[in-house]
């Protein structure tokens, strides 16, 4: 999916991938993101987690509280986009993520 890119989104992107750990990264999204956006971002990753690992949307739903209308998307981005799918690989790669959707501290 080719989308137009602005500019700015550009910057972003590039300021995204100087940060080189953890707590820069929470430190750029704490400085740029509201609670409730962090909070959302942080939910849609954990339904995507849920769902790669193949729990159904009730499941994902009780487990994050995310609505279907979230889970519904954030599965139509795991199965036709890239993103989702790409940042899961390279958890499971790095060791922080389990099969079963949850990270390796639970």
């Amino acid at each position: 999916m080719t989308k137009l890119r602005h500019r700015d989104e550009e910057l972003f992107y590039e300021a995204v991938m100087t940060l080189h750990s953890q707590e820069d990264c929470r430190h750029f999204f704490e400085d740029i993101c509201t609670i409730k956006e962090l909070q959302a971002i942080s939910q849609r990753m954990r339904v995507a987690c849920l769902l790669d690992s193949g729990s159904n949307y009730l499941e994902v739903s009780e487990a994050t509280g995310a609505s279907s209308a979230t889970i519904s998307r954030v599965n139509r981005c795991l199965n036709y986009g890239s993103g989702y799918r790409e940042a899961i690989n390279n958890l499971k790669k790095a060791g922080k993520l389990n099969d079963d959707g949850s990270d390796l501290g639970k």
